[in-house]
């Protein structure tokens, strides 16, 4: 009767380790493999200016943080950044108005991608206008910039009504308007005047943020 109660005993704990490891082998096969997206080169975003960026106060390194405005998908429509996530910028350089008619400017790049579930992407992203001309959409609702160069583009002080233009895209040129209620039309202010404007970015500015080297992401 001894013997019967022992191997009983023993039947049981065998039934319990091997239960437990087919669980947790069961759980290892069913486990999802996550799938990367690609956010490719030449992506631009539309974002909104949090915080007011001012040439004449503006410093390297100062960090800024802008909106996504409109949500990034995939090629295949796989929805990968949603709006309302947050582009993290800093200031590359800054430089204030000075009197002989020269306009402050401000240089900046834009490092980081965080989504509203906290995850997050190193990026590598330069500042561009949104010119309907210079970019196109995909099917998917994507946005991305033709193939003018896009490089050395700054906030300009400048503008109809103070504020600024995004100025030295392709090398150059009269700037672009940038941001609704900025009231700024393309020019540069003349050098005659005695000092020139501050470029003043206000918070709720939209611009563009060109994306110079792509990565991935999973689905959100």
């Amino acid at each position: 009767m001894k013997i019967n109660k022992l191997s009983f005993a023993w039947a049981i704990l065998f039934a319990i380790i091997v239960g437990g490891a087919t669980a947790q082998t069961t759980a290892a096969q069913t486990k999802k493999k996550i799938t990367y997206y690609s956010v490719k080169s030449g992506t631009v975003f539309r974002v909104r200016l949090e915080k007011k960026l001012d040439s004449k106060t503006a410093y390297a390194g100062q960090p800024f943080k802008t909106t996504v405005v409109d949500p990034i998908y995939s090629a295949s429509g796989v929805l990968l950044i949603p709006a309302g996530s947050t582009i993290t910028g800093n200031v590359r350089s800054a430089r204030p108005a000075s009197k002989n008619g020269t306009p402050g400017s401000i240089d900046v790049a834009f490092t980081t991608v965080t989504l509203p579930n906290r995850r997050h992407a190193a990026i590598s992203g330069i500042l561009t206008d949104l010119d309907a001309n210079g970019t196109k959409a995909d099917n998917e609702g994507g946005v991305s910039a033709g193939k003018t160069s896009r490089r050395n583009a700054k906030f300009i002080g400048g503008g109809a009504a103070g504020g600024a233009v995004i100025g030295g895209i392709a090398g150059g040129g009269s700037g672009a308007a940038i941001g609704a209620g900025i009231g700024a039309v393309g020019g540069f202010i003349a050098k005659k005047v005695k000092k020139g404007p501050e470029a003043q970015v206000k918070a709720g500015t939209e611009f563009g943020v060109y994306l110079s080297r792509g990565f991935s992401l999973p689905r959100y």
